[in-house]
C-alpha cells in the first residue's frame, strides 16, 4: 500500500508540473485557508486544520491547484469504553483540477484533488488522500467550499474558508 501510494502522488505531481508549464502566462494565486469538518470515524470528534494552495489558471475556467496542509483529527472516548483514541494529525499534499461554471473565472466552482497524507506525531506511515469539493469564490478573494477528505479508512466532510490573492 505505501509504494502504490508514492506511485499514485508522484503521478499526481507530475501531472500538476505538466500543467503549470502551460500556464505560464497566465497570473498564478495563492491562497491560505481554515478546514473544520466533522470526522466519518466514531474515533474522532473534529477535524481541524490549515492549508495552503497555489493555484495556476489554464484558463478563466480550469485551474490546476497545488495544496500542502495540516489536519488534525481530534481523538476522542469511544461509547463509554473509558478508551480514549488518540488524535491523528497528518500533512497532506494535494494536486487537482479545479473547475469554474461561470466564464469570468469566478463564483461557484468544483475541486477534485488527491495525493498524499504524511502521519506526523505518534503515527508514522504515508496515506493516499483525495479530496472533492463544491465552492464559491468571490472577486475580493473570499473562497468558501463544502468538501470531504478522504485519507485511508477514515475523513471528515467540513467546510474550507479561505483568502486568495493573485501574484
Amino acid at each position: 500500500m505505501k509504494k502504490s501510494t508514492k506511485i499514485i502522488a508522484s503521478a499526481v505531481a507530475a501531472v500538476a508540473l505538466f500543467f503549470s508549464v502551460n500556464a505560464n502566462a497566465q497570473s498564478p494565486k495563492f491562497g491560505i485557508g481554515l478546514n473544520v469538518g466533522v470526522p466519518t470515524s466514531d474515533a474522532y470528534g473534529l477535524a481541524i486544520g490549515g492549508d495552503l494552495r497555489y493555484q495556476f489558471d489554464i484558463d478563466k475556467q480550469l485551474s490546476v491547484p497545488l495544496t500542502a496542509g495540516y489536519t488534525r483529527l481530534v481523538g476522542k472516548e469511544i461509547g463509554n469504553t473509558g478508551i480514549d483514541v488518540p488524535s491523528y494529525g497528518y500533512i497532506p499534499v494535494k494536486a487537482g483540477l479545479k473547475y469554474f461554471f461561470d466564464t469570468t473565472g469566478s463564483g461557484l466552482y468544483g475541486l477534485a484533488e488527491a495525493g498524499a497524507g504524511f502521519a506526523v506525531g505518534n503515527y508514522s506511515g504515508t496515506e493516499f488522500v483525495y479530496s472533492p469539493a463544491l465552492g464559491y469564490s468571490w472577486s475580493n478573494g473570499l473562497d468558501l467550499a463544502a468538501k470531504y477528505e478522504g485519507i485511508g479508512n477514515t475523513g471528515y466532510a467540513g467546510i474550507r474558508l479561505a483568502y486568495g490573492f493573485k501574484l
